[in-house]
């Protein structure tokens, strides 16, 4: 078995701008967590799956990707979950909370994939940037530096990602195009 989860990775210079901040979290308030995956927007939480089963899952995966067009992400300065987590805020469009809902409750009647957690809480689409392992006392004095600090990207998703976890970090397994002749 091992460890999946499915995103959305902005374009490369935003990933490098938020890998950035990421290192700045590292070096000046001792929260490296965030530095174990990509940046990304997580659509289906973390999920074991058979090792064997791989090629099912990323057919199933494609199938849905190729049901999809193109949607627009527009970031927006940060926000918090208190007292511990520091993410780059998304803007909750209606495109992406489509995209996400859908996911969701394909992998759930095709691949029997189904996190209890994200049923009982409302989506919250956020690139981390200060992970769990950010102290409450580090928090208290992160936060006033990046409450306040403007942040504005805009990029169009093509694709999802499907995450592998080797035991240390996050690592791209594969992509899958949106349709984009809708």
């Amino acid at each position: 078995m091992s460890r999946f989860f499915i995103a959305l990775l902005p374009p490369q210079h935003i990933q490098d701008y938020a890998n950035e901040i990421k290192q700045h979290f590292a070096d000046h308030y001792a929260s490296r967590g965030a530095q174990k995956s990509p940046p990304h927007i997580t659509l289906q939480p973390p999920f074991e799956w058979s090792d064997a089963h791989v090629p099912q899952l990323e057919a199933a995966i494609r199938d849905f990707a190729h049901s999809q067009q193109p949607i627009p992400i527009t970031l927006n300065g940060y926000a918090a979950f208190h007292p511990r987590v520091i993410y780059i805020n998304v803007v909750k469009s209606q495109e992406l909370l489509t995209l996400q809902a859908d996911l969701m409750a394909d992998v759930e009647s095709n691949l029997e994939i189904v996190d209890k957690t994200s049923q009982t809480r409302p989506f919250t689409p956020h690139l981390t940037v200060a992970f769990r392992d950010l102290t409450k006392q580090n928090f208290r004095l992160a936060w006033p530096e990046f409450v306040q600090r403007s942040l504005n990207f805009y990029f169009t998703a093509d694709k999802l990602t499907l995450l592998l976890h080797d035991g240390k970090r996050w690592n791209i397994k594969s992509e899958f195009a949106f349709c984009s002749n809708f």
